[in-house]
């Protein structure tokens, strides 16, 4: 009876199409024959090494000078590779990939069982913990060959046209700018950099924007390394439900559910918020913990926010006098931005200026604290500013610094209001953008548009430059 692995491994010495293709997915633990294992290592490390088919006599010299064979099994592989050489046959190579690739899929989650035993059973003699078992299972079942071989610039341009005029999927903003240069929101597989000084409002902004996307009715994970869980959600206790945080700890329980129980009643959102402590978590506990979420709380993340980035720990590099700031930071934003690819999802994440950049009104990319690499990795990156008179009239002055979604000198500069007690964030009317928007062609210093202080924010009418707000979750308000 003909195995299976011994027709692979033929075929990986007579078939060249089928080696090409089959080749970047085997590996040597699908085989469980230590023979077929240094058999199969030999041709991969021929194959990859001279970029052709080995022959019989090279293949014979190959595995003679692999060290951890013994006679016999050298003897046995030398047979082995003989008896191949003289019984060539012809074999279909659709099918013969079809088949190969149910046997790696079939080996991988056989092999992906056995180790989450070994982790359960031997914990201790493996890095490793319970918490990885998930991902080990979901990747030996993703386990597939991909036929794509890169897209042809004539012959795919109907597949090209589909995708110009395909609707993007989108995470909207609840503010009227940030979705005008975005072109309608975050898209997935994206980081996202809120860059600004020392209380400005890097976690206010993320905050706001996490709420907005709980109303949207999206699952949300917010993972904090600077505040404790109770404090994030304060935060968007006081947006959603639309009072202040002095009120929030004022208000008695039995209003409290009654606001906890509207807003569950208004969307159908879930948010998770996580601690870590500071320098201490990589992506890998993230990861850990998605796969934790959706086991026991059948809890899928559609947006994740991380705040914040400068004060992770990188899963590749050890800061320390071989690796600098730069690129310690720069690691760490690319393995945050492939996190969000592997899970087809957009990460936002905060960052400080440097120090001379706490006291600017206007800065650049170049003012990112400790690593320009971050800016080089994220897909879209935008400053916040905050000068007095913008205190005074309750705004916040927004720059674009990075953007991979549109045109960043569109609406280079707008300002949006904020409501610090309410930890909230919201338009303004057209009329406090006009010297902004021409700020780039006329050169002109901004002028702000004064509003009266005794004005309630929520319902301003607006008036000649009095701003107004044009969004304030009423359906979160209470009475």
């Amino acid at each position: 009876m003909t195995r299976i692995e011994d027709t692979i491994l033929k075929n990986l010495i007579f078939n060249d199409e089928y080696t090409r293709k089959s080749l970047p997915y085997l590996k040597k633990e699908y085989f469980t024959d230590h023979n077929d294992k240094f058999l199969f290592e030999e041709i991969e490390n021929y194959v990859n090494n001279f970029n052709v088919l080995p022959t019989k006599e090279a293949l014979i010299i190959e595995v003679g000078n692999n060290s951890k064979l013994t006679e016999d099994q050298f003897t046995d592989v030398s047979k082995k590779v003989t008896e191949y050489f003289d019984n060539k046959e012809d074999t279909e190579t659709d099918w013969l990939l079809e088949t190969t690739e149910r046997f790696c899929q079939d080996k991988a989650i056989y092999n992906a069982v056995l180790e989450s035993i070994g982790i359960i059973d031997n914990q201790k003699e493996t890095q490793k913990d319970k918490g990885a078992i998930p991902e080990i299972l979901s990747d030996a079942l993703s386990v597939s060959f991909d036929p794509n071989i890169g897209h042809d610039y004539i012959e795919d341009s109907n597949e090209r046209f589909e995708f110009y005029h395909k609707v993007e999927e989108k995470i909207p903003f609840d503010l009227d700018y940030f979705n005008k240069i975005t072109k309608g929101g975050l898209s997935k597989k994206t980081l996202n950099v809120t860059l600004a000084g020392v209380g400005v409002g890097k976690s206010l902004f993320m905050c706001h924007h996490a709420a907005s996307s709980i109303a949207q009715g999206l699952n949300v994970l917010y993972i904090t390394l600077e505040m404790a869980e109770e404090k994030i959600a304060e935060r968007i206790d006081a947006n959603l439900m639309n009072i202040t945080i002095d009120d929030l700890h004022d208000i008695p329980k039995d209003m409290f559910d009654k606001k906890i129980k509207k807003v569950k009643k208004s969307t159908s959102g879930r948010l998770i918020v996580k601690e870590y402590p500071p320098a201490s978590a990589n992506v890998n506990h993230f990861r850990n913990l998605l796969n934790e979420l959706k086991l026991k709380r059948k809890f899928v993340p559609e947006i994740i926010f991380i705040d914040y980035l400068n004060i992770m720990a990188s899963s590749r590099l050890k800061y320390g006098n071989t690796v600098n700031s730069y690129n310690y930071i720069k690691s760490i934003a690319e393995e945050v931005r492939g996190l969000a690819v592997e899970n087809n999802l957009p990460i936002c994440s905060a960052t400080q200026t440097t120090r001379s950049g706490f006291t600017d009104t206007d800065f650049g990319l170049e003012d990112t604290s400790e690593s320009f690499g971050l800016p080089a990795t994220a897909d879209f990156m935008f400053a916040l500013i905050s000068t007095e008179e913008l205190e005074e009239l309750d705004q916040i002055l927004i720059k674009q610094l990075k953007n991979r979604y549109s045109d960043p000198g569109k609406n280079k500069r707008f300002v949006i209001g904020i409501d610090r007690a309410k930890m909230k964030l919201y338009d303004l009317e057209e009329t406090a953008q006009d010297d902004l928007v021409t700020r780039s062609t006329q050169k002109k210093k901004p002028r702000f548009s004064k509003k009266d202080k005794d004005d309630d924010p929520v319902f301003d009418v607006g008036t000649n430059n009095r701003m107004k707000r044009k969004k304030d979750f009423s359906e979160f308000s209470f009475n």
